[in-house]
């Protein structure tokens, strides 16, 4: 009988039964995974985000083996944990440890399955900081939205503040989806308003510098082009009806999601060993910036007979191409590239089959993501033909191994579907 093609060998699968017989069969696994576009749909107000339950209760399940990594929250009127109340009771939450474990706040705010959280390596000076930025940003729009020439009445005005305001504890964000509606007709407009913000944005870095606080905060454009050669976030200019940059989330330095796999392995391997490869007290604002420096890093910590098979399970991966000097370039970002390139890297270095989910959010409220194509001319053998990126960019390093074109409700059909039999 032939050998199974490896699973990190595969592009744009649908072979879901490898997959989960992989994640069935193998006790040494860890998941980490996003969270909006991915077990929830992608919505234009996060108030109105819901969650399964049976979700919810498949990832107790998976115990030590799962953790989140997101840059939206735990905690706040905004929060995941919010959420999961509403959808199995705040008491049975609590009891019986039903909150989504792992690192939220691009990887800043740590929480256990029980709702304790914490901020580690985060100062005093930095929370008071990020405590004001809400209402700045309100007062913002506010003044900014009552110009004649964006036409909106002030009832149509608060309703696209309080939808685009999120008051998070460490990612305060400006989202942009309900102006987008609201300015459809009007691209020109909504293209004044997207640099108006990032102008606001860029003043609150300044600011922060002016009270000592130079290397605190960064801003995380969502959807982004990459990174400069200074390592800042591109912002995606709108273009027509598409949005391009929605999210301006004013963060905490060392909060990105390639870190949080470092802090998550790091605590995977505790409760395997009782030992911490990288130490108790470490944490993303103490990792590496560069995606190298944080690979070698695992390569001289991690005992390779510890290492799990991972699977890193995103929803925003973006290439699109560019002209420079009259040549075409591609940018690539996404908010969840980085981790999964980070945890491809580290399958390929310790030889563990390490495998990359992509789940197609584009039939979601928010219109920016760019849909899976698929050949459905043999429904006894449907082929996915072109990813989330631009088809010309042959050298992208992410190679996506399974997709979910139908989104965040397949996804979680598969998850629970394996969940469950991993308890057989």
């Amino acid at each position: 009988m032939p050998a199974a093609t490896p699973l990190s060998t595969r592009s744009l699968s649908l072979d879901y039964q490898s997959l989960g017989q992989m994640l069935v069969t193998k006790d040494n696994i860890l998941i980490i995974q996003d969270l909006d576009g991915v077990c929830m749909g992608l919505v234009k107000d996060p108030l109105t985000r819901v969650m399964e339950a049976r979700y919810i209760e498949a990832v107790k399940t998976l115990g030590k083996h799962f953790f989140v990594l997101t840059n939206g929250e735990h905690i706040g009127q905004r929060g995941v944990n919010g959420i999961v109340e509403r959808t199995v009771g705040n008491r049975e939450a609590k009891e019986q440890g039903l909150y989504l474990p792992g690192l939220a706040g691009g990887g800043v705010q740590w929480q256990d399955c029980y709702g304790n959280v914490s901020h580690p390596g985060v100062n005093s000076a930095e929370m008071a900081f990020l405590e004001a930025i809400p209402l700045k940003l309100r007062d913002f729009l506010r003044q900014l939205g009552q110009l004649p020439k964006y036409g909106l009445t002030q009832i149509q005005l608060e309703k696209c503040i309080n939808a685009t305001v999120l008051d998070n504890k460490v990612s305060p964000t400006a989202n942009l989806n309900v102006f987008h509606e609201a300015l459809i007709d009007q691209p020109g407009l909504y293209a004044d308003l997207q640099l108006e913000i990032k102008a606001f944005t860029d003043r609150l870095l300044q600011e922060a510098r002016q009270q000592g606080l130079s290397d605190s905060f960064f801003v995380h454009y969502a959807p982004n082009l990459g990174r400069d050669e200074q390592g800042r976030e591109i912002m995606q200019p709108s273009q027509g009806q598409d949005s391009g940059t929605t999210d301006f989330q004013f963060m905490l330095q060392g909060a990105v999601k390639e870190a949080g796999v470092l802090a998550i392995l790091n605590h995977y391997y505790y409760l395997q060993t009782e030992e911490y490869p990288l130490g108790k007290d470490f944490n993303v604002r103490k990792a590496p910036s560069k995606q190298q420096d944080l690979l070698q890093l695992v390569k001289d910590k991690f005992a390779p007979a510890i290492m799990p098979t991972i699977l890193g399970v995103g929803d925003t991966v973006t290439s699109k191409a560019v002209k420079h000097n009259g040549q075409i370039e591609f940018k690539r970002g996404g908010s969840d590239r980085g981790f999964l390139e980070l945890v491809q890297n580290i399958g390929q270095e310790f030889n563990t089959d390490n495998a990359i989910a992509y789940v197609d959010s584009s039939g979601g409220e928010v219109k920016n993501r760019q849909a899976l194509e698929l050949d459905r001319r043999d429904t006894r053998n449907i082929k996915v033909i072109k990813g989330p990126g631009d088809a010309r960019d042959t050298e992208d390093p992410l190679t996506l191994n399974f997709v979910f074109p139908d989104g965040h409700q397949q996804y979680i059909d598969f998850f629970c579907w394996m969940a469950e039999c991993r308890l057989v």
